[in-house]
C-alpha cells in the first residue's frame, strides 16, 4: 500500500516560481475609529505595532529559516508611514532592504478621507453603495477609481517581480482596499467579479505564485492564489455593518 505523504504549508519550497506577498498594514487609530484614511498619513497605534511585530515574525520564520526554507527575498513598501512601519518590522528580521513605491498606496479618498463609516454613509448614501460595488467609473469621495488603483498597484507589483531571480519572494507592504483590487487584477478577474474577493485584516497576508509551467510567465492571469487572508491574530476580518467592504486603509 502506497504510503500517504504529510501534509505541507503551501509556502513550500516554489523551486523557479516566483512568489508575491500582499502584506496589509498594522492598525491605526483611524481603524480603531473607523474613519476612511485613503492617503491619509496616518501612523501605527501601538497595537498595530504589536501586530506588525508579531506577524513580522511569523513571516520570517517562514521566509529565512522555517517552512519554506531560505529564499531570496525583496520587500518594497507603500510610502505611507503605516505601511512602511509595518515592512521595517520585517526588514529588521531579515536584514533586508525596504524599497518604497508610491504606487503601493491606499485609494485616494478626497472628501472622504478622515469621515466615518457613519459620515461616509449619511452624507454619500449612492456614491458609497456603488463604489463599494465596485463600479470602474466611481470615484472614492472624487478621488480614484478601483481600476485606477488596482492598474497602478499591478504595475508596481509586476516590475519588482522582474528584479526577483527564479523562486524568489516580494514582500509588498501596503493596505486593505488597495491589495483587493490588485490581487484580483493580477489574478486575471473580469472587474465584475473583484467582489469574490475579501479585504485584508490588520497585518494579515495573501499569497500568489506565478503559474504554468513558464517560470518567467508572470504577467495579469498567470498567477494562482495559494493563501488569502492568513493572519496571526485572533481577531476575525469583519466589513463595517451596512457595508459591504471595509472603508479604504
Amino acid at each position: 500500500m502506497a504510503s500517504i505523504a504529510p501534509e505541507r504549508s503551501v509556502l513550500q519550497p516554489a523551486g523557479p516560481r516566483r512568489r508575491v506577498i500582499f502584506w496589509r498594514h498594522g492598525r491605526t487609530s483611524w481603524n480603531a475609529a473607523r474613519r476612511f484614511q485613503g492617503q491619509s498619513d496616518i501612523p501605527l497605534d501601538s497595537v498595530g505595532e504589536s501586530q506588525a511585530s508579531h506577524a513580522a515574525a511569523l513571516l520570517a520564520g517562514k521566509l529565512v529559516s522555517g517552512a519554506i526554507g531560505e529564499v531570496p527575498l525583496q520587500i518594497v513598501s507603500s510610502d505611507l508611514a503605516r505601511a512602511f512601519s509595518t515592512a521595517k518590522a520585517l526588514a529588521a528580521l531579515t536584514g533586508t532592504d525596504v524599497t518604497v513605491d508610491s504606487r503601493l498606496r491606499e485609494t485616494f479618498g478626497g472628501e472622504w478621507e478622515g469621515m466615518t463609516f457613519d459620515e461616509i454613509i449619511s452624507s454619500y448614501p449612492e456614491q458609497i453603495q456603488r463604489w463599494q460595488r465596485d463600479e470602474p467609473g466611481i470615484r472614492a469621495g472624487g478621488g480614484e477609481t478601483r481600476v485606477e488603483v488596482a492598474q497602478r498597484m499591478v504595475d508596481a507589483i509586476l516590475e519588482g517581480v522582474d528584479q526577483l531571480p527564479d523562486g524568489g519572494t516580494l514582500v509588498v507592504a501596503t493596505h486593505g482596499g488597495a491589495t483587493r483590487v490588485a490581487l484580483a487584477k493580477l489574478l486575471g478577474l473580469p472587474e465584475e467579479l473583484w467582489r469574490t474577493l475579501s479585504g485584508l485584516s490588520n497585518c494579515h497576508w495573501s499569497v500568489v505564485e506565478a503559474s504554468g509551467s513558464a517560470a518567467r510567465g508572470t504577467g495579469e492571469g498567470a498567477w494562482r492564489l495559494l493563501e488569502h487572508n492568513v493572519g496571526t491574530l485572533p481577531e476575525p476580518y469583519e466589513a463595517p455593518e451596512d457595508l459591504a467592504e471595509p472603508v479604504e486603509d
